[in-house]
């Protein structure tokens, strides 16, 4: 599908929209073909940075954030929404091009954020339309009304991709103790955990004495 048009994934986390990226960079890098990975966090771009280089060698990766330049001639550039629109801005002004044939853009509801949405709309704008987009979103409501609108402004097709409702891997609450040791803080049927509350009497009870309040009786 990528090879043709732009592609919205919109499924909920750990569904496998990473997956989905790493084979499209996989078939490209293959192909001797160039691809950039972009994330709204430095510490996210870190991550990736890492796990790409274990994926396909460290010597086809590269790295670009405000406080960090490794290997940035690699053929997968992973790098901030911000840094990837300025170098859009300085081709624009150099009259060169973006080496790249895939853009991924991470965490693609951003565009909405009030603050630093317009770097995510600034790039989708300027990124030539035969450079295809992979847009990755848990979080996206109107997806398909989100790919029409990507679809006028790009003059590309863009198709959508949409996980399972519920969340594959569901999310628990825990509490990590002083001990190293991690408690669920909820039993199967909703309680408190027991032992959990326990702790909670006994630091009330600190307090209490702490606070000159508790009797013994």
């Amino acid at each position: 599908m990528l090879e043709f048009e732009d592609v919205l994934v919109t499924a909920p986390t750990g569904s496998g929209k990473t997956w989905i990226a790493l084979e499209e960079i996989r078939r490209l890098l293959e192909s001797g073909r160039r691809a950039w990975y972009t994330s709204p966090l430095k510490a996210l771009t870190n991550s990736k940075y890492q796990e790409f280089s274990y994926e396909f060698g460290a010597d086809k990766v590269g790295i670009l954030t405000g406080d960090r330049k490794e290997n940035s001639d690699a053929p997968l550039i992973v790098g901030t929404t911000e840094i990837y629109r300025n170098q859009l801005f300085d081709s624009l002004r150099g009259g060169s091009e973006v080496s790249a044939d895939l853009v991924v853009l991470d965490e693609a509801h951003y565009l909405a954020d009030e603050d630093r949405g317009h770097v995510w709309e600034e790039a989708i704008i300027l990124t030539p339309s035969r450079i295809r987009l992979l847009l990755l979103s848990a979080t996206i409501g109107n997806a398909h009304e989100f790919a029409l609108w990507l679809e006028e402004i790009r003059g590309v097709r863009c198709g959508v991709i949409t996980g399972p409702g519920k969340r594959p891997v569901p999310l628990r609450s825990a509490v990590l103790l002083p001990d190293k040791r991690l408690l669920p803080l909820l039993r199967d049927d909703g309680n408190l955990n027991p032992e959990i509350a326990q702790m909670i009497e006994r630091e009330r009870e600190e307090r209490r004495r702490e606070r000159g309040e508790y009797r013994s009786r």
